[in-house]
């Protein structure tokens, strides 16, 4: 485990007196790991989507209300730990623009072409179609820590 991430999460304890909690896992968000990153620090982005596929083939649970995260930069620093609030699987085309706004990143138009591209790009890789009703999962955090 890297120490800094662990360092990162003793601090956020100690800040916010958590004793006895475990984080669920440190990751980088998307292909733009350190402008999504500040996002999250400034608080401009509050949801995320993922394909519900990968989740099926990596045979991993989804996300879960409570959930602690530690969100990482392009360097795989920590910079901010987020806690599940909501999630819910729905087709990618029934997302809503409100849903879409909340992850900070541009116009739903935007939200759209970036989510088809990086999905189409990983399925392909998969040997697997992009579809407009592929089930996503929609989640959205608070952020709950950062320095």
């Amino acid at each position: 485990m890297n120490t800094k991430v662990q360092t990162f999460w003793n601090d956020f304890c100690t800040t916010l007196q958590k004793d006895g909690i475990q984080y669920k896992d440190a990751f980088q968000f998307g292909v733009s790991a350190d402008w999504l990153a500040n996002l999250v620090v400034e608080g401009k982005k509050t949801a995320t989507t993922s394909g519900f596929v990968f989740y099926e083939l990596e045979k991993e649970a989804i996300p879960k209300v409570g959930e602690y995260y530690i969100v990482l930069n392009g360097q795989e620093d920590p910079v901010a730990v987020i806690q599940v609030q909501d999630v819910e699987v729905v087709p990618m085309n029934k997302v809503t623009e409100e849903f879409a706004l909340a992850e900070g990143e541009g116009d739903y138009r935007y939200w759209w072409d970036a989510h088809e591209e990086f999905f189409t790009e990983l399925l392909k890789e998969l040997n697997l179609e992009f579809s407009p009703d592929m089930l996503v999962v929609c989640e959205r955090f608070r952020k709950v820590y950062s320095r």
